[in-house]
């Protein structure tokens, strides 16, 4: 029997079809919208599995393209592409009821796009780290756990915050409320810094960052961000071995122990490349890179910090995109060199 006050999840890839694959399990009535229309029929006609170390079944339910959705639901689960969370926003808007709100279940900082477009009363800020790919329709791998943390963009401990941490521990009983959800997004921006650069190259994310050669590269990826995120008064949260604040007072030793922790957990894992590689090694399509970047960047020229690294990641993985570059070391070398170059600078 399923239970009261259906959800909707708004783009059922990795990320959506995971989380309203569990929650569809539990019993509760969850409507999947996604763009495939493959992967719709197959939701539609049962055929969601999951798959992977983590968990092995395989469910389904209602499922439509964005055009064929009706209704209105007050619990919106939002999992598009960060590059899409504009467009997604303004589609989904006639299918939110008056007192309804938009879960971002996304990388990068796309609350604030979502506050812009349908008020920020209306969004409800989260942090993922678990690791998933949709390998085609109705086939998402499920690699491994990882930190899921919900919270009110205000920090408030409201009835609706309550319940929704209820109902998201029918997926991973260890979810968690923040008070400041941002710190976690932006400790979700550092770490995916090193994730991003790591898509350059067809290392395993794990040998990249355990890489010593390119340590320099890691400190000034994770530097850049902590710069902006100190401007913007936001002191980054750690999470799965990664410890924001280790590389933000430059304590070597403490840097050397979250390095270690974070090649660990991803050596852990059945996911071994991020979705950034798999969006350019694999389905040959535009990552969001630049979009989970962008507010960030535009910050730091706010406050007038220079981010030459980031903004040279950006610009390679936008020509691996446009097919102008290939993926290789190569192009890690030659981040590495940028951020040699102002380390050199700075001594």
């Amino acid at each position: 029997m399923m239970h009261d006050d259906p959800i909707l999840v708004w783009g059922a890839g990795a990320i959506g079809g995971t989380i309203g694959a569990f929650l569809r399990r539990a019993g509760h009535d969850v409507t999947f919208v996604d763009l495939v229309e493959d992967h719709v029929a197959a939701i539609a006609g049962g055929g969601l599995t999951i798959r992977g170390p983590v968990a092995e079944f395989t469910t389904g339910g209602p499922a439509f393209t964005p055009a064929a959705l009706s209704g209105r639901f007050r619990r919106v689960i939002l999992a598009v592409k960060a590059h899409h969370t504009a467009d997604a926003a303004r589609a989904l808007a006639p299918h939110l009821t008056e007192d309804g709100y938009v879960v971002s279940a996304q990388n990068g900082l796309n609350e604030l796009v979502l506050a812009d477009i349908l008020g920020a009363s209306r969004v409800i800020g989260a942090f993922v780290n678990f690791g998933a790919d949709w390998h085609g329709p109705g086939d998402i791998l499920y690699a491994n756990r990882g930190a899921v943390v919900l919270g009110e963009l205000d920090g408030a401990r409201t009835p609706r915050i309550l319940a929704l941490h209820a109902l998201l521990r029918d997926f991973d009983a260890v979810t968690v409320i923040a008070d400041d959800i941002f710190a976690y997004l932006w400790g979700k921006i550092g770490y995916g810094a090193l994730l991003k650069a790591s898509a350059l190259t067809n290392e395993t994310i794990a040998d990249f960052i355990d890489a010593p050669a390119l340590r320099p590269l890691h400190l000034a990826l994770i530097g850049e961000v902590m710069a902006v995120a100190t401007a913007a008064g936001v002191r980054p949260i750690g999470f799965n071995g990664y410890d924001p604040d280790a590389f933000g007072r430059g304590d070597a030793a403490a840097i050397d122990a979250s390095i270690a922790a974070i090649a660990a957990f991803n050596r852990a894992t059945a996911k071994p490349r991020s979705g950034i590689w798999r969006d350019l090694a694999v389905r040959r399509r535009p990552t969001d890179a630049g979009a989970q970047l962008a507010p960030v960047l535009a910050m730091a020229r706010r406050h007038g910090i220079a981010t030459p690294v980031l903004d040279r990641l950006v610009a390679l993985i936008g020509a691996v995109e446009r097919g102008e570059r290939e993926i290789g070391m190569e192009l890690a070398e030659n981040l590495l060199g940028i951020a040699t170059a102002r380390q050199g600078a700075e001594a």
